[in-house]
């Protein structure tokens, strides 16, 4: 949290700018709207946000084709979870927050923190959980009204362009790694892993000790793979036999584990294991419901001792971790920038797949 000695003062407007989703369905759209500023609560923090990360479960949202309500039936127009920024307004009631602190908004915006799974650390479980964009308006509105037990602070050292993706990608990519037991020296498939999560889970598994090889396509994934500590990369368009390409470079055996990032990988997931005994094939990105099946014979299951698992997003306790990896130099910069008024191109270009890290907007920016 800030350091400053003196309490800051903070002119909070009435209203503020805000991605609004716009037929909201398989053909929505979004615009940049002027929206009311929310007031906080007792319990409550009001953050004026600095950047926001833009993840493809925003276009899930957009789309609704989760098999979840959708965000109208909320009362919801912005989507969003990847939000980093500032305390301008403390509750009554708030002790854990001073005005000027820095703070991160998470795929969840609270959870009843009485359930078992609250206590055990699988809060993102919790039936009573707040979706941040789906129940509650989202981080692609610049003034969020948080309640201060859930918030996440940001600690000195790591700039919001880099704080923003670490409240979803890089915890919840971190949260697998933790859950799939590999050790140091173990070889990592990224299928998809140019992308937002894939590149946050390289660089972690390589804070990590292990061996991380990126199969996806193009030149600007190929150079921001390597950068960010891959050991090899494997472009599918241009490999006659990826999986063979994977399973050669992890010593001729196959990999220990693979996180499966993008959806559409799914399908070639199991492949890259090759003949390694005590496999782990992490689940972690939302294919449309209904669209994928993962699984292979039964027998590949029994004789290498192959397990499939999914996580869903970080905890608190998560993200604290995965920001201080990034305090400490291990998680850097994979993003680029774009200004809040070109928020609906960003949007455009992840929806079809044309990103290659991140996109983060700046709230501060027009062009």
């Amino acid at each position: 949290m800030g350091s400053a000695t003196e309490t800051p003062h903070f002119e909070i407007p009435t209203h503020c700018k805000a991605g609004v989703v716009i037929n909201e369905g398989p053909n929505f759209h979004l615009e940049v709207q002027v929206v009311p500023v929310p007031e906080p609560g007792p319990d409550d923090v009001l953050l004026r946000l600095n950047f926001t990360g833009l993840c493809s479960s925003d276009i899930h949202m957009m789309q609704g084709d989760l098999g979840l309500p959708p965000m109208s039936a909320f009362g919801v127009r912005s989507p969003g979870h990847e939000g980093a920024g500032v305390v301008v307004k403390v509750g009554a009631n708030v002790k854990t927050f001073k005005l000027g602190d820095r703070a991160g908004i998470k795929p969840l915006m609270d959870t009843c923190h009485a359930c078992h799974l609250c206590w055990d650390d699988k809060e993102c479980y919790c039936k009573k959980a707040i979706h941040t964009g789906l129940m509650t308006a989202g981080t692609y509105q610049q003034y969020l009204v948080s309640p201060a037990r859930y918030a996440s602070p940001i600690p000195d050292g790591v700039p919001d362009e880099i704080a923003a993706p670490v409240m979803c990608s890089a915890s919840t990519i971190y949260r697998s790694i933790i859950e799939s037991n590999l050790k140091a020296g173990s070889w990592v498939c990224f299928p998809g892993g140019g992308g937002g999560v894939g590149i946050q889970g390289v660089q972690l598994a390589k804070a990590f000790g292990m061996r991380p090889i990126v199969v996806d396509t193009g030149a600007e994934k190929r150079t921001l793979a390597m950068e960010m500590g891959a050991e090899a990369f494997v472009d599918f368009k241009e490999s006659e036999d990826p999986s063979k390409s994977v399973i050669d470079i992890a010593d001729g055996v196959g990999v220990h584990g693979v996180f499966v990032t993008a959806p559409a990988a799914y399908k070639t997931a199991v492949s890259y294991v090759g003949d390694r005994i005590g496999s782990m094939v992490m689940c972690i990105g939302l294919p449309q419901r209904g669209s994928m099946i993962l699984g292979t014979d039964p027998c590949e299951y029994i004789f290498k001792n192959l397990s499939i698992k999914g996580t869903l997003v970080g905890s608190r306790r998560d993200t604290a971790a995965a920001l201080d990896f990034a305090r400490r130099g291990m998680l850097r910069q994979i993003s680029e920038v774009y200004p809040i008024n070109r928020l609906p191109e960003a949007v455009e270009k992840l929806r079809r797949g044309q990103v290659a890290g991140r996109i983060v907007v700046n709230f501060n920016w027009e062009e």
